[in-house]
């Protein structure tokens, strides 16, 4: 097993420490891209709705971390109401960056810098394995959401709210 300080990103080197059932994912990120999970999607032919993006948030001005399908947006309400505070709000991108240590478009779930209480939408649950940004644009790593709530501490809520697709 290769060493932790040998992973190519710090999320591979907490999978690769705990030894859980992983797979990595590599496309080409087009800097223009509107949607990093859609495209990682796109990129990887894959479903959407299992791909999950990692967002930063502040819930009565603690840092806690969600994660939603790309597919849908996170419910700041529902977030709030999950962890027991009164008010979500989004993080400032910058302030993201240096609480997890990786870019925006990039941030995993695993091997932030500081880890903060983090939220996996039930959605997850549904499915054998669900991909992940793995700590850069244009990496994904695949893993049972299992592991995923073991590795972070994920709490499970209906975080997620349905977005609408065009014409429907």
């Amino acid at each position: 097993m290769p060493s932790r300080s040998s992973a190519a990103t710090p999320a591979i080197a907490v999978a690769l420490t705990a030894g859980i059932d992983h797979s990595l994912h590599a496309y080409d990120h087009d800097p223009g891209a509107e949607s990093y999970g859609l495209e990682a999607a796109t990129a990887l032919g894959i479903d959407a709705a299992i791909v999950f993006k990692t967002l930063l948030t502040e819930v009565d001005a603690a840092a806690v971390c969600a994660l939603v399908p790309v597919t849908t947006t996170l419910s700041l309400k529902s977030l709030a109401h999950a962890h027991g505070a009164k008010r979500a709000a989004m993080m400032d991108p910058a302030k993201a960056q240096r609480l997890t240590g990786y870019v925006v478009g990039g941030i995993s779930p695993l091997g932030q810098r500081t880890s903060s209480p983090t939220y996996l939408d039930t959605s997850a649950l549904s499915h054998d394995r669900i991909f992940v940004c793995g700590g850069r644009r244009g990496l994904e790593i695949c893993l049972s959401p299992l592991d995923l709530i073991d590795l972070t501490g994920a709490v499970t809520a209906p975080i997620a709210t349905s977005v609408a697709t065009p014409g429907g």
